[in-house]
């Protein structure tokens, strides 16, 4: 089996990949980076909090220029999940405002960016449509 590692720390992978965020104590925030205090209440006690995989997709741009190398066009939103505001590209839909709308569902997904010298495969996230069958 290879080797997999994770893009960003707060993707775990696993049988069920998941995000996991650093939640405030005092207030709930919840931030995906290592922070010293709150940004909400400056409290500074954290504890781990697992993110829903599903959400619904909140805004988005249809992005048409990118660095070099990057294929465009690509769709970049932010997802609620269960509270959660997370940053990712939609993948697995036509990237045009006639199949990306708001207040889509959608679910995380994970898929291989890369793989190092040693075999070991690196693992970015995504979120894609919800099948609207079953």
């Amino acid at each position: 089996m290879t080797e997999q590692i994770s893009l960003v720390d707060y993707l775990v992978l696993g049988d069920e990949p998941h995000l996991v965020a650093h939640e405030c104590t005092a207030c709930g925030a919840r931030f995906f980076d290592r922070r010293n205090a709150c940004a909400e209440c400056s409290g500074t006690e954290f504890r781990s909090a697992d993110i829903p995989t599903e959400g619904e997709l909140r805004t988005f741009t249809i992005v048409a220029f990118a660095a070099p190398g990057i294929p465009v066009p690509f769709v970049a939103g932010v997802v609620d999940c269960g509270g959660t505001s997370v940053r990712a590209n939609v993948v697995d839909v036509e990237p045009d405002a006639e199949h990306v709308q708001l207040g889509m569902k959608v679910k995380l997904k994970t898929f291989p960016i890369g793989t190092d010298t040693a075999g070991t495969e690196a693992i970015g996230f995504a979120f894609a449509p919800l099948s609207r069958e079953g």
